[in-house]
């Protein structure tokens, strides 16, 4: 309690008192005809006061009158066209009542008024305002609340502002008061996709009197409310002695202000250079228990900037740093994009530089790179499209001997990687690398996966080179990343020297499947003397190839129809798995598969049968069609006699092998 009565004799202090009451009799030229543009082709025509009477009295001689009976079947065709959605017919049967000074009972005027208002078009939301305008004038008792609010919500989807206004104004006129917290944040809303909050001001100042003189508490405007007129005097007709009168009215009213309240109030004092008033709100602010001052701040910052006084941004900034330690970031992105506009349209960019240094001092070596005042202001020179500017803030820091932090060389970095410049980032690299300073994991992954993207595979290896040597821990991600994009790239012979630099380090889990991808893309690009000296220097290391290493070899073999490489292929295996050193082969159907169609393709007829027996012995099924098939097209004019004449063990394979696939018969 104590703490409202200070709030109320401060808020006071230097405001006038409520400002009269205007009436809202009258509308403007503007209104008048933006309210035109809306209701074209008039429904109903519009009367100004001075036209009504004269009009309004024939206009009674004339009247026809309506039967009971005549009211009852119009009255029943407008609820049965509403229950079937048949509006015209609806629209049609409420004229007919109206233009009788007949008004259809409470449930049926309020369905046809939601009905009009949930079509969502221009017609039928004029009809439904027509309507609205036209019961309140005859009986606004027929209205629900709910109805109203309907269509203004409509209204505001529709993006009609003037329509809305000259709805509230008769309402006002009427003395038809729709409690405040049904419709006021909406037509805040209107009036903000409508460019200007200037024509709420209106509505604003007269709910507050009619809550004050009338008192009737239900039209008393919220704190949200309150802050859009508050901004509006501030930020936009920038008046001081309006906004005062603002939290005068607020004060009457007892609503309480919030960080917004202060904000809008630091940024106009800000800009018409009211210190003391600024010293007074901030006082104030500590009164009310608000320690974050980071609304104060931004707004402080926006009024010095818009009016020019660089010095005293400088000096707001750095007295935020102070105040929070250097621990606590508060400027908003808005807030940085103003700084750099005033500092370069002021041509203040070696000023900007000396904030920055000056900042960086203050800031906490605990602070998160991207919560700097560094990184907030090159990163809102790069997002403004002033990239350019941005390396002149760097280099005017270095040219002033200045320290430069991580936060500057960051966004710069990114904007390089957006753009694929990477050559450029890895000589920046280098420099924050000379400077003593290092980046993070996630920084270089980003920027091996933009040199990879571009095909700049020098500057991916420079980068990783550059990771290594500042004894970063994770280099799996940007491992994988240069690995995939030389396999997509078709570029086996980096693969392999690369994988041979990185080998050796224990950060990096080097495994078979590595060198699989090379030797595969060897194998697909017929560089089988390339994949055979890599799978010497797999086996050197005591890499133990798979049966996928193995597979690679078979199929790029029999591509080249060098048959007897596979043979040698077998020999090895067979080694291994007759002495049970089976380590990491699955000698399933695919390898068998792979043997025997590349032996009966060669005419190893001997080697054929030691694969069947093998796979016989583990159980894995063959289809001996395929080979057969392989047979005939490679050795069909083979003879068992000419075979018996060189040699009879190789007959006795060709005869073991015809026997076993069928082919004897």
């Amino acid at each position: 309690m104590q703490c409202l009565q200070i709030y109320g004799e401060m808020w006071r202090k230097a405001v006038c008192s409520i400002p009269p009451y205007r009436p809202f009799s009258s509308s403007s030229a503007t209104d008048i005809q933006t309210l035109y543009s809306f209701l074209q082709p008039s429904i109903f025509a519009l009367k100004t006061n001075e036209q009504s009477k004269q009009p309004q009295d024939s206009t009674n001689s004339q009247t026809k009158t309506l039967t009971e009976e005549q009211k009852t079947t119009l009255q029943t065709t407008l609820e049965k066209s509403l229950l079937t959605h048949n509006t015209d017919e609806a629209w049609k049967s409420f004229k007919a009542l109206t233009t009788c000074c007949t008004v259809p009972n409470m449930p049926l005027t309020n369905s046809l008024i939601t009905h009009l208002s949930s079509l969502q078009d221009t017609q039928n939301l004029k009809r439904a305002f027509a309507s609205v305008v036209f019961v309140i004038e005859k009986d606004p008792k027929l209205l629900s609340f709910e109805t109203v609010t309907t269509l203004l919500n409509s209204m505001n989807c529709a993006n009609t502002a003037a329509p809305a206004f000259a709805l509230i104004k008769c309402m006002f006129r009427n003395r038809y008061f729709v409690p405040f917290g049904l419709w006021g944040n909406m037509l805040v809303d209107v009036s903000r996709k409508s460019g200007s909050l200037i024509a709420f001001l209106r509505v604003f100042e007269e709910c507050c009197r009619i809550a004050i003189d009338e008192k009737l508490n239900y039209m008393k405007p919220d704190l949200a409310v309150c802050n859009a007129a508050l901004e509006c005097y501030c930020c936009e007709l920038e008046s001081v002695s309006d906004a005062e009168k603002v939290v005068a009215t607020m004060s009457v009213l007892g609503v309480r202000p919030d960080e917004s309240s202060f904000g809008f109030l630091s940024y106009l004092f800000a800009l018409k250079g009211l210190e003391k008033k600024i010293d007074e709100l901030e006082k104030l602010m500590v009164e009310f228990g608000f320690s974050n001052k980071r609304v104060f701040f931004n707004s402080l910052i926006g009024g010095y900037v818009k009016s020019g006084k660089i010095d005293s941004v400088s000096t707001t900034v750095l007295r935020s740093l102070r105040e929070g330690n250097g621990k606590e970031w508060i400027f908003s992105d808005e807030t940085h994009c103003e700084v750099v506009k005033g500092y370069l349209q002021n041509g203040a960019m070696k000023s900007l530089a000396s904030l920055i240094i000056e900042a960086q001092k203050l800031e906490s070596p605990m602070l998160e790179i991207d919560k700097s005042i560094g990184y907030g202001i090159i990163s809102a020179c790069i997002n403004l499209g002033l990239a350019d500017k941005a390396h002149s803030i760097l280099d005017e820091m270095n040219a002033q001997s200045g320290s430069v932090g991580l936060g500057v060389y960051v966004p710069i970095l990114k904007a390089y990687s957006k753009e694929h410049r990477t050559a450029e980032a890895t000589q920046l690299i280098m420099d924050i690398g000379n400077s003593g300073l290092q980046l993070d994991a996630g920084m270089y992954d980003m920027l091996v996966e933009a040199s990879m993207t571009s095909q700049d595979f020098q500057s991916a290896f420079t980068l990783f080179r550059d990771m290594r040597d500042a004894r970063i821990l994770d280099l799996k991600g940007s491992y994988l990343t240069i690995m995939t994009g030389l396999m997509e790239n078709q570029r086996p012979e980096l693969m392999a020297a690369f994988l041979d630099e990185v080998v050796e380090d224990p950060r990096i889990e080097v495994k078979t499947h590595d060198w699989n991808s090379i030797i595969h893309a060897f194998c697909k690009a017929g560089r089988l003397e390339d994949a055979r000296r890599t799978f010497r220097r797999m086996t050197f290391l005591q890499f133990e190839p798979n049966d996928q290493t193995y597979l690679s070899l078979i199929n790029g073999f029999v591509t080249a129809e060098k048959y007897f490489s596979v043979l040698m292929l077998w020999n090895e295996i067979k080694r291994k798995i007759s002495g049970g050193k089976e380590k990491g082969i699955n000698f399933d159907h695919n390898l068998v598969d792979a043997f025997l169609y590349a032996l009966v393709k060669g005419g190893f007829f001997d080697a054929v049968m030691q694969v069947v027996e093998k796979s016989q012995e583990m159980k894995i099924f063959v289809d001996k069609w395929r080979y057969k098939q392989a047979f005939m097209e490679k050795h069909k004019k083979l003879k068992v006699s000419k075979l018996r004449r060189r040699s009879f063990r190789k007959m006795e394979a060709l005869i073991a092998f015809k026997n076993w696939a069928g082919l004897n018969a």
